[in-house]
């Protein structure tokens, strides 16, 4: 599934336009990705929980030549589903 079908989704649920739903779904998605990008965590019920997670600074090799390279340390979301998520799949 991707974002237009989940937007049609929408629109079977809420009724409405298309253009309706495809902007709730742009609205839902860009406040998760402003939310984590601020450092806070996004909590869903029943879902999961985006979070901001701080990787280090480390040494890396280029697998091709082998050379050492230097990685800087930065933030990357993750995504930490729900038990009652991961129940459902495993289901």
């Amino acid at each position: 599934m991707n974002k237009q079908a989940l937007a049609e989704k929408v629109q079977e649920v809420l009724g409405g336009t298309k253009v309706e739903s495809e902007n709730v779904v742009a609205m839902v998605l860009d406040t998760i990705v402003s939310t984590v990008s601020a450092g806070e965590e996004v909590s869903l019920a029943g879902f999961g929980s985006f979070v901001p997670q701080a990787r280090n600074a480390r040494t890396a090799r280029n697998p091709r030549t082998g050379e050492a390279i230097d990685v800087p340390a930065t933030t990357v979301p993750k995504f930490k589903a729900a038990k009652a998520f991961k129940d459902s799949v495993k289901a």
